[in-house]
């Protein structure tokens, strides 16, 4: 194949294919080599269809796991929207970034003044940058990119086909260099209000508009497939059957940009990556670090590898997104695992005004995570076994520290506001989902919790995945499992110094 690119590059600028009556000139294939597209979705579980979901229907998504790598095993460190967006595009740990909760309206969490951010690595690499759609990150000189392209069409980042269409003229545009373009929706987060017009009245997930380009999908809820920490409820059918919508929405939306790529003959030059910032958003699922929270879609096409159309079951999380990025630009150092080139921090008149930013260990160019560019040819590694999240905020009203270390086996939360109840993001607590469940009392059932053990949790849970995937048996205080009680509470430990988690006092002073 490499071989034959000098007379393919010669033969397609003058190729072209017909649409409709009129002609569309294919960009040239001398177009740059080693493109990135990050589709980040927003509040979506790795349950569609490449991940064993024969009710909803996501085409294009199986399609680029047919052709690609699907990693089984992919956590978040944060199910939080902002949080979870600052360690992706930082390589970095939230509580090591800055990036606590929230960046809008009164949360207002940033980052510090010394985090670099994955464009900005880019950039120094050489690429034009540019992000559509939801953004949720702060501040804009720590997280900036070459370009905003304004999705426009109507319906924000819920309508995923004109999204994916506003991206047409910086993907066909032909330059020396490469492009990167972070392209993420705002399905199938949960959206205002209820669907009074149906049956328990679910949260409409941005579902009711009708959006031009955008086949609407509907699902019944009879035929939904209830994951086993959600409660299978009418209630939570009707509101899976709304996500299930939504996704169906997402898809199309990434058919539209992967028909973008392959218009401007840049499809098998361009590096896909697709992710959700973590897992639904549902009780026991969103803001927590229980399995539904944590556990992510990813799936990676690298067109320069013919091993495609692969399953990868070692363990990788969000720290390692950045990282592997820099990695496929050519940027990355492998031996140290550091960018080639730190790249200086913003200075202090490119950021707002505000107080002083604390001085983290972290130097420009080094990551908590690492390249998993290895592992796309789907044979696991015994050193990618276990992952580590760290959550503090969601809604600055929500102060609830968590941190966790998860092996292939076994998974521990140290749960550090444990006296406290667990509190609520306010469009979960409202959810027909949760409610229905409240209202039924403390002993009722919630996946394999009750209502009352969701609430008010020890200070440490320790789960045997293997046995109990859906995190109902606290084995914390189990004498036949205190050994690994304390190994994996030394790993926690161990983790925290490593990335300079300032919660560690708290083995100490509380």
């Amino acid at each position: 194949m490499h071989e034959l690119r000098p007379a393919i590059n010669r033969m397609s600028a003058i190729l072209s294919v017909v649409v409709g009556t009129g002609w569309l000139l294919c960009c040239s294939l001398n177009a740059a080599e080693r493109n990135i597209v990050l589709i980040v979705t927003d509040d979506q579980s790795p349950d569609f269809g490449a991940y064993g979901n024969d009710v909803m229907k996501t085409p294009h998504l199986d399609a680029l796991a047919a052709d690609g790598t699907l990693f089984r095993n992919a956590f978040c460190t944060t199910a939080s929207c902002s949080a979870s967006r600052s360690v992706i595009l930082t390589g970095l740990h939230n509580h090591a970034n800055g990036h606590y909760g929230h960046q809008h309206d009164y949360h207002k969490f940033s980052s510090y003044a010394n985090i670099v951010s994955l464009p900005r690595y880019l950039a120094a690499a050489g690429y034009r940058t540019a992000r559509c759609g939801k953004y949720h990150v702060a501040p804009e000189p720590i997280y900036q990119f070459g370009e905003v392209i304004n999705h426009g069409g109507g319906g924000g980042g819920r309508n995923t086909v004109a999204m994916a269409k506003a991206c047409q003229e910086f993907i066909a545009t032909e330059s020396p260099q490469p492009f990167f373009l972070y392209w993420c929706t705002h399905d199938p987060h949960r959206s205002g209000g209820v669907r009074k017009n149906l049956p328990h009245q679910p949260n409409p997930f941005g579902n009711g508009p009708k959006f031009a380009g955008v086949v609407t999908v509907t699902f019944n809820p009879d035929d939904v497939i209830v994951p086993g920490f959600l409660p299978d409820t009418p209630e939570c059918r009707a509101e899976l059957a709304q996500y299930y919508e939504s996704v169906a929405r997402v898809d199309q939306g990434v058919g539209q940009l992967f028909a973008e790529l392959r218009a401007a003959g840049v499809w098998d030059k361009t590096l896909v990556v697709f992710m959700s910032d973590h897992g639904m958003a549902f009780p026991g699922a969103k803001t927590t670090l229980y399995e539904g929270g944590m556990r992510s879609p990813l799936i990676v096409r690298n067109p320069y590898r013919d091993d495609r159309g692969n399953e990868q079951t070692s363990l990788v999380s969000w720290v390692d997104i950045t990282p592997t990025l820099v990695d496929f630009a050519g940027a990355l150092d492998r031996e140290t695992g550091m960018a080639k080139t730190p790249i200086a921090k913003a200075t202090s008149d490119q950021l707002p005004p505000g107080p002083a930013q604390r001085t983290v260990a972290t130097k420009p160019g080094e990551f908590h995570g690492r390249s998993f560019l290895e592992l796309l040819d789907g044979q696991p590694r015994d050193d990618w076994q276990q992952v580590n999240a760290s959550h503090t905020f969601h809604e600055i009203t929500m102060y609830y520290p968590m941190r966790v270390v998860r092996e292939d086996r076994f998974k521990l939360i140290w749960n550090i506001a444990y006296p406290l109840p667990y509190p609520f993001a306010s469009d979960l607590w409202a959810a027909p989902t949760w409610q229905a469940q409240f209202a039924k009392g403390p002993d009722a059932p919630y996946g394999k919790q009750t209502v009352r053990s969701y609430i008010h949790r020890p200070q440490f849970e320790l789960f045997d995945l293997e046995a109990d995937p859906h995190e109902g048996n606290n084995l914390a205080s189990d004498p036949s499992h205190a050994e690994t009680l304390q190994r994996l509470k030394a790993k926690l430990k161990e983790f925290q110094r490593a990335t300079d988690d300032p919660w560690i006092m708290k083995w100490d002073y509380e």
